[in-house]
C-alpha cells in the first residue's frame, strides 16, 4: 500500500502547485507610517527651534562654543518666543540626519545647522519630503539648495569683492597661485570668471602641488605676469602655509611692493599683520568692529575668546526669533527666511536667496602693521548690488 499513498502524496503536492489558491493576495504591502512629528510649540506656547552641531568626537569644542553663543543669542535678543534645543549632529552625514530625525520628532519648526556641508546636503531629501527648513552653517555653497540654506561666509564672494575693490582702485591686471586643492580650484575660477565679467584679464594661474618646493610654480608666474599696468596677486593661502607661499613668490622675483596681493577670509585671523610682505595686502570680510563686541562679551560670559565660527550660531539664533514673531505661530517658510531685505547680525547685513545661498555685504579690509584697517566699508543694506 506505500506505493499508493506516496503516488497519491505526489499528485496532491503536483496539484496545488499548479492551483492558485482563492486566498491569495497580489496587492502591495501598506506604506510603512510616516514618523510622527511633535508640536511646533511648547506648553507655554513658543517655537521649537533646533540647533544641530558637533557635539561629540574631534570638532566638538567647536560645536560646543557655537552652542554657548547661540544660548548668548537668545538671552541677549529676549527671544522669548522661541525654545532652542540643541541635539549632537556629530561630524557624519548619518549622524546629522538621525539628529534632524530626532528634532523633527520632538516638532522643530526650524533647524539651525549643521556645520559640515556634507551633511547639509544629506538633510536635503528629509526637507523635501515636507521637512522643516535648514539653515546650515556651513560655507560650501555646493550644498546649497532651495530649502537648505547656508549661511557660512563663502569663499567666492570674498573673491568677487575684493577684486570689484581692486577695480575700483583701477587695476585691470590679475593673476592667482593657490594650491591644487578643491578650494584653491573654486577661489582660482571665481577670479576668473569674475574678472571677465568685470571687463579684465587673467594673466596667469598656477596651482601647486602641496610639498615643500613650491619654486616652479612662483617662476613660471614670475614670467607670465610681466606687463604693463598694475598687478594684483590672488593669494588664498592661510598661515602657516602663507609664509612660505609669499617667500617663494619673492625668490621668483616677484616684490609684494610693486604688485597688489589679495585674498581671502582664511587671512581674517589675529596676527596676520606678522607676515610683513602682507603689509597692504587687502581681503575681504565681515566688519571687524562690529564683531570686537561680540567677542567681549563672550570673552566675560564665558572666560575664553570664542571661536570664529561661533558668530553664525549667534546670528541664526537671533534670527529665528525674528521669525518666530513675524506673525502669530511663526513664519519659518521659504518666503520668510528669503526676505530680500535681508537681516542683520554681528557679520553684518545678510540675505538668503531662493537658490540656498547666502548673500553678505562684506568690507574690503587692508593689512596695516599688526591691524587690519577697513578701507572699503561693508554696505549696511541691500538696497544696492553687493558681492
Amino acid at each position: 500500500m506505500r506505493p499508493f499513498y506516496l503516488a497519491l502524496a505526489t499528485a496532491a503536492l503536483l496539484l496545488g502547485a499548479c492551483t492558485e489558491s482563492p486566498n491569495t493576495s497580489t496587492a502591495p504591502p501598506p506604506p510603512a507610517p510616516k514618523p510622527q512629528v511633535g508640536s511646533p510649540t511648547t506648553a507655554s506656547g513658543k517655537m521649537r527651534i533646533a540647533l544641530l552641531l558637533p557635539l561629540s568626537g574631534r570638532a566638538a569644542p567647536t560645536g560646543q562654543a557655537m552652542q554657548q553663543a547661540a544660548e548668548m543669542s537668545l538671552f541677549d535678543s529676549g527671544a522669548n518666543d522661541i525654545a532652542l534645543a540643541a541635539y549632537d549632529a556629530g561630524e557624519s552625514p548619518d549622524s546629522a540626519v538621525k539628529a534632524y530625525e530626532k528634532a523633527r520628532a520632538d516638532g522643530a519648526a526650524l533647524v539651525l545647522g549643521p556645520l559640515f556641508g556634507t551633511s547639509a546636503k544629506a538633510l536635503a531629501p528629509l526637507v523635501n519630503r515636507g521637512g522643516a527648513n535648514v539653515i546650515a552653517f556651513s560655507n560650501d555653497e555646493q550644498a546649497a539648495q532651495p530649502g537648505v540654506w547656508v549661511m557660512g561666509i563663502a569663499a567666492p564672494p570674498q573673491v568677487r569683492r575684493v577684486v570689484d575693490h581692486a577695480f575700483s582702485a583701477g587695476i585691470r591686471r590679475f593673476a592667482a597661485l593657490a594650491p591644487r586643492t578643491a578650494y584653491g580650484e573654486q577661489m582660482s575660477r571665481t577670479l576668473e570668471s569674475h574678472v571677465a565679467v568685470r571687463g579684465g584679464q587673467v594673466v596667469a594661474v598656477e596651482l601647486y602641488d602641496e610639498g615643500p618646493d613650491l619654486s616652479a610654480a612662483a617662476k613660471r608666474l614670475a614670467a607670465d605676469v610681466k606687463g604693463d599696468g598694475k598687478l594684483a596677486i590672488l593669494v588664498p593661502v592661510a598661515p602657516p602655509r602663507l609664509g612660505n607661499v609669499l617667500a617663494t613668490l619673492s625668490n621668483a622675483g616677484i616684490d609684494a611692493g610693486s604688485v597688489q596681493l589679495i585674498g581671502t577670509g582664511v587671512w581674517d585671523i589675529p596676527g596676520i599683520g606678522s607676515e610683513t610682505a602682507l603689509r597692504g595686502a587687502w581681503y575681504a570680510a565681515p566688519d571687524p568692529a562690529k564683531r570686537a563686541d561680540f567677542e567681549r562679551r563672550f570673552t566675560a560670559t564665558y572666560g575664553r575668546p570664542p571661536l570664529r565660527l561661533a558668530t553664525l550660531a549667534y546670528d541664526a539664533v537671533a534670527l529665528a526669533g525674528r521669525l518666530a514673531r513675524a506673525k502669530p505661530g511663526g513664519d519659518f517658510s521659504a518666503e520668510a527666511i528669503t526676505n530680500s531685505n535681508g537681516w542683520a547680525g554681528v557679520d553684518g547685513v545678510f540675505r538668503f536667496l531662493p537658490d540656498g545661498r547666502v548673500d553678505r555685504g562684506l568690507a574690503v579690509i587692508e593689512i596695516q602693521g599688526d591691524r587690519g584697517v577697513v578701507v572699503s566699508p561693508a554696505p549696511t543694506t541691500f538696497t544696492s548690488t553687493t558681492n
